[in-house]
């Protein structure tokens, strides 16, 4: 056997749309990008800003995105949120700007990274303080909802990915309930109708730089599972 990294069959290669969460730009995704390579995809970064374009702005451009990578590679594009992002691709499929019958199975995996998909502790935390409210921008008032979803209802396969090394700024703004990436709980993470679900002893900006995570982000993609001998698998 030769250890060489083994790549991907054709049918599962194609490219990564990540979308960066609250005040990132996509930059961060620097080392992902490199480990994603490896194994035989190409990560792209959605242009957007968090403090001025809406949430269903930022949906629209993700779908536009999409679809053209779809059209130009004719390979399968994947999704990737970390944080603020997974509710930007929640909402991109919510509001049916993807055609079901090409982004799905195979041909579109999504996988959120430290997602509160059930709301926020910290973010309501955080408009408790003077200017709070206005340093979540416009898409991060998502984060605020009161009724955010509680379901995975699409045919695209979702794995999700929480960390559970408690250290970031939520900590500081909030008391988080459970286990959490100190930003983030597991807790707030979880969607029923994901397919697969695990936690990681990472923060929740230390999932930009952990090989671990772009491990299991790889295993996701090519199988629509997370590979159990790194992750608390909570499914």
């Amino acid at each position: 056997m030769s250890g060489r990294q083994t790549r991907p069959p054709d049918s599962l290669r194609g490219t990564v749309l990540f979308v960066h969460g609250l005040w990132m730009t996509g930059a961060e995704s620097l080392l992902l990008r490199h480990h994603l390579r490896r194994r035989g995809w190409a990560l792209r970064v959605l242009p957007y800003s968090s403090m001025s374009d809406s949430m269903d702005q930022v949906a629209a451009s993700c779908a536009r995105h999409a679809l053209a990578l779809a059209r130009r590679t004719l390979q399968p594009v994947h999704l990737l949120g970390h944080s603020l992002g997974g509710i930007v691709i929640h909402r991109m499929f919510e509001t049916g700007l993807l055609p079901p019958d090409r982004f799905s199975g195979d041909f579109c995996r999504a996988v959120f990274l430290g997602t509160p998909s059930r709301g926020s502790q910290s973010a309501r935390a955080l408009i408790r303080f003077g200017p709070g409210r206005r340093l979540l921008g416009v898409a991060g008032g998502e984060l605020l909802c009161e009724e955010p979803p509680q379901r995975w209802p699409f045919r695209a396969q979702l794995g999700i990915i929480a960390g559970s090394h408690s250290r970031g700024l939520g900590r500081l703004l909030a008391r988080i309930d459970g286990p959490n990436d100190g930003t983030v709980s597991v807790a707030e993470t979880q969607l029923e109708g994901a397919s697969d679900h695990c936690v990681l002893p990472v923060s929740h900006t230390g999932m930009w730089l952990s090989r671990m995570v772009a491990e299991q982000v790889a295993a996701f993609l090519e199988a629509g599972r997370f590979s159990a001998s790194q992750a608390d698998r909570s499914r």
